[in-house]
Order: structure tokens, then sequence, then C-alpha cells
């Protein structure tokens, strides 16, 4: 994989907007892709070698979870199946670590879910539904 860098916002820069919107709106179908939750989350961005945004998730704190949970991990289509989700996913846990947490929670997309196996996360608890599309919660203690 070719160097990248991450930023973290405290606030939901348009580059990670234009990637979520491309991910989920324009490939997948979601319509409530953009939420309050935005509002509260950091948003890490990792930028290629051009200084191009191809990656991004955000993370917050739930106090009902009492963990922090990642969530909207997209990669530009362009850039996938060269482990730039995986690197994302080391960013958030490295901010999570760096933040005194020590449970990271997500809930993924069933399909995607042998990607957060392959990082040390175990599902739990019932498959849900998300807009017509199966998530599975996911437990990683960092």
């Amino acid at each position: 994989m070719a160097a990248m860098r991450a930023e973290i916002y405290e606030y939901l820069p348009q580059c990670a907007k234009e990637i979520r919107q491309d991910v989920f709106i324009e490939e997948q179908g979601f319509q409530n892709e953009l939420d309050e939750v935005d509002n509260i989350a950091v948003h890490i961005v990792l930028f290629d070698e051009a200084d191009r945004a191809v990656a991004t998730c955000r993370v917050f704190w739930d106090d009902t979870m009492d963990s922090y949970i990642l969530g909207r991990l997209a990669v530009a289509r362009e850039c996938r199946g060269k482990d730039i989700g995986s690197a994302v996913v080391q960013e958030a846990e490295r901010y999570v670590r760096k933040k005194g947490g020590s449970r990271i929670l997500l809930h993924a997309q069933c399909r995607v879910s042998p990607f957060y196996q392959k990082a040390g996360y175990t599902e739990f608890g019932e498959i849900g539904d998300d807009e017509g599309c199966p998530h599975i919660w996911m437990k990683k203690d960092i």
C-alpha cells in the first residue's frame, strides 16, 4: 500500500461527505446516510500520496452502549482492494486508544462482516435491518 496520511476532523469535512455519498447513496442506495451523529462524531479521512481523500469513517462515544462506535466506513471505489479499509480501522482504533477507550463497537453490513472479523471484531446480538440491508453488531477490545 502506498503512503497514506490520516487526518482527524471534529466536523464532517466535504471530502468525507463526498466519499460517503458516492458509496452509500449512489452505489448502495441508502437514503439516510447523513445524520445528527455526524455533529458529535470525529471523522477520520485517509489521503493518498496525491493528497486525494480516498477513505473515511466516523467515531463517537455512545453512553447507551458504553463504548466508542465506529461507523460509516467507506473507501472510494477506485481504491478498494488495497488494504485502505484496514488502514482506516487501524486509525480509528488508534484514536480510541488515545482517548482512553478499550472497546469499539460497530454495526456492520452482514456482507462485510468477514472484513471486520479479519480485523479482530466478533459478532454479537441479532441481525437487524437498516434501510433493507441486514446489519450485525460487532465488537473488539483494543
